[in-house]
Order: C-alpha cells, then sequence, then structure tokens
C-alpha cells in the first residue's frame, strides 16, 4: 500500500460488488414479492395522470425501494419472525446489517428521483474556503425557503434553477417524515402499552401507511399535465387498506400462513380491532395483557380472537367501519371521475392516445372491488 499517495491509490467510489453485499437483505425480500398493490395503484391512477413512461417508471422503482426498506425496518422493530412465508432478512443477516441497508435504500430512493429532474442548468463553481462553502449554503437555503414561501416562485437571488426540482425533494421529504412520525408513534403506544382513540389511530395511519401512496401519487401529479388533486382519495384508500390488513391479520388464514397467526397479538400492536375492544370493555383486561405479554401460544391467541369476536363484537364493528368507508372511497371516486370527464371534454384533444378517457377509471374500480372482499 502507498500511503504516500493513498489519495490517487485509492478508488474513491464504490463498487457494483460492493452493493452486492450492501443490498443482500434488500434483495433477499424483493425476491419474495408481496401483492404488488402499489404498483397496481400507480398504473390505475396513471389513467389519469398520464406520466411519460419514462417518469412513471422512476417512481415505481423509488416507491418500490422505499416500501421494501420500510418492510425491512418494520421487521426489526416488531421482533417478527416471518414475512411472506419467508423468515425475515435480519434473522438471516443480522439486525445492524438490515438497519444499515434499509437506511441505505432510503438514500438510493432519494437519488432515483433526480432522474425525474429537468437538465439542471450549471451552477457556478464554489470557491473552495470553507468560509465561502459556508456563505453559498446558507444563500442556497434562504432562497430555497423564500421560494417555498412564494408558493415555489423563485426569488431574484435564487440559486435554485428550477422550482418544481425543489417541490419533488418537498414531495419525498414531507410523506418519509409522516411516515416516521406514525411509525413511532405506533412504537410508542406498543412499548408503552398506552392504547389510543380510533382518532388517534387514524392520524397514525395517514402518517405511516398513506405516506408511501402519497409519495407514488404526488410525484405523478408533480410529473402530469392534470391538475386535479387526487390526495384526499389517496388518504381514503390508505385508511381502508390499513383498517383491512388489520382485520385480516386475526381472521385470514392467508395471513397466518404467510405471517403467523394474529401476529398483531404477537407483536403488541395496537390494532384496529384491539382498540375498539379495549375501548369498548375498559372494565376487562383480557386484550391488553394478551398484548403486553406477546404470546405466541396459539391457544391463548385464540382465546383472545374469539373474545374480541364474541364478547366486544370487534370484527363486525371493523366491517361496518369498512363498508362505511367503502361508501366514501365510491363516493370520492366518482366524483373524481366526473370532473376529469368535464376537464377532459374542455381540452382539445387532438392525440388517439387520449380518445375513450372518459374519466371511468376502471382499474381502480376493479383494485377497490377486490378490497372490498372481505371474509366474515
Amino acid at each position: 500500500m502507498d500511503y504516500a499517495n493513498i489519495l490517487t491509490a485509492i478508488p474513491l467510489e464504490f463498487t457494483p460488488q460492493d452493493d452486492i453485499v450492501l443490498l443482500e437483505p434488500y434483495h433477499y425480500l424483493g425476491k419474495n414479492p408481496g401483492k404488488e398493490i402499489r404498483s397496481q395503484l400507480i398504473e390505475a391512477f396513471n389513467y389519469w395522470l398520464d406520466v411519460k413512461k419514462e417518469d412513471l417508471e422512476v417512481i415505481q422503482n423509488v416507491v418500490g425501494m422505499l416500501h421494501t426498506a420500510s418492510l425491512l425496518m418494520d421487521d426489526v422493530e416488531d421482533s417478527s419472525v416471518l414475512r411472506r412465508g419467508s423468515p425475515v432478512a435480519h434473522l438471516i443477516y443480522g439486525i445492524p446489517q438490515t438497519i444499515n441497508t434499509a437506511n441505505y435504500v432510503y438514500f438510493l430512493a432519494y437519488q432515483e428521483i433526480f432522474k425525474l429532474r429537468p437538465t439542471p442548468i450549471p451552477m457556478p463553481v464554489i470557491p473552495p474556503s470553507s468560509a465561502s462553502l459556508q456563505s453559498s449554503v446558507s444563500s442556497a437555503s434562504s432562497s430555497s425557503s423564500a421560494s417555498s414561501e412564494n408558493g415555489g416562485t423563485s426569488t431574484p437571488n435564487s440559486q435554485i434553477p428550477f422550482s418544481k426540482d425543489t417541490y419533488l425533494d418537498k414531495v419525498i421529504t414531507d410523506e418519509m417524515l409522516s411516515l416516521h412520525r406514525g411509525q413511532g408513534l405506533e412504537l410508542f403506544w406498543r412499548d408503552s402499552l398506552t392504547c389510543p382513540s380510533e382518532e388517534e389511530y387514524v392520524k397514525m395511519v395517514l402518517g405511516k401507511t398513506g405516506g408511501l401512496f402519497r409519495i407514488a401519487v404526488r410525484l405523478m401529479m408533480a410529473k402530469s399535465e392534470c391538475d386535479i388533486d387526487f390526495v384526499q382519495l389517496v388518504n381514503l384508500i390508505s385508511i381502508y387498506f390499513q383498517i383491512r390488513d388489520d382485520y385480516m391479520n386475526l381472521q385470514s388464514s392467508e395471513y397466518a400462513h404467510n405471517k403467523n397467526f394474529a401476529e398483531d397479538l404477537t407483536e403488541g400492536k395496537f390494532s384496529f380491532p384491539t382498540i375498539h375492544s379495549i375501548h369498548t370493555n375498559p372494565s376487562s383486561r383480557l386484550v391488553i395483557n394478551t398484548l403486553q405479554k406477546k404470546s405466541t401460544s396459539p391457544e391463548i391467541l385464540h382465546h383472545c380472537v374469539n373474545y374480541m369476536r364474541t364478547e366486544t363484537h370487534s370484527f363486525e364493528y371493523t366491517r361496518e367501519v369498512l363498508n362505511t368507508l367503502s361508501g366514501a372511497l365510491e363516493r370520492e371516486l366518482g366524483r373524481l371521475q366526473e370532473e376529469f370527464a368535464e376537464a377532459n371534454s374542455r381540452m382539445d384533444l387532438g392525440d388517439v392516445e387520449s380518445e375513450g378517457r372518459t374519466g371511468k377509471n376502471v382499474k381502480l374500480e376493479a383494485i377497490l372491488k377486490k378490497l372490498a372482499d372481505i371474509p366474515l
């Protein structure tokens, strides 16, 4: 080793071979794909948003990377054993390596967003002195803040050439913050044995589950000519999806095979049915004690699930809530389909690809219909 010329002797960039090691837990989980609901939703929303193919592929990659990385972290934080019917990554690669991989993929996803930017205008070369560097950073930060406050319009002194670039960064930053806030609240409730209200639960879901859904659609909206806001529909889908997932975790034989029976009880998670059961009969500590013990005993888990079914009727209540949300989804979907059709009719649609785009989103209707299929 030539330490006298160390900076020229050692390559400064990591190699693809390094990435094979760094990303192995990520690829391990990716080899066993899930239901791909997020990819299906992206395709469905693109009927309205009509994002260019190359941009859509980037968005799909970003969402897929963030989703898989978040699952790696979830499994560590929940001390899970199975994911999609296979041992979780951290039981094979270890907790430190899995956490590092998940964090690494978060930043790779952020790097992927650069592909959505227009070709940047060359920036002035920053002088090498630390004082000048600090001045440049402060100036750019001030300009960015002023741009944000002015609704994305750059100030005369701004060093940021494209305000839409800043918006792409804002989407990722906003929603990753939301995701971690939601996840943090859920972990706090679990570890402090604090049962939230249904309202607190919904707020958590809009952060944890809604964050990834909104990243996809907000990025698509940013790269689309369509000016209709689909975020409220995405929020409704997020709430419905998570409550349904909580229900299926305690009721579905498929979930029991892919994970473990009533895994949410074993993890000590305050899911929607358990929250209802605890608040319905506060004098009983059966459910909250089961969560505290994090038991893996089939007898105890079945006893708790049966109590929730027959005593507090929490699964019946959850189905009623899902039916109510399904109605809200139907109405919001219908409103957006009408708005899209009206906006489309006002436009001069000369290209063949636009023909027949009446607003009725068949793909999205099919996804929501499939989600509405809930076992008793």
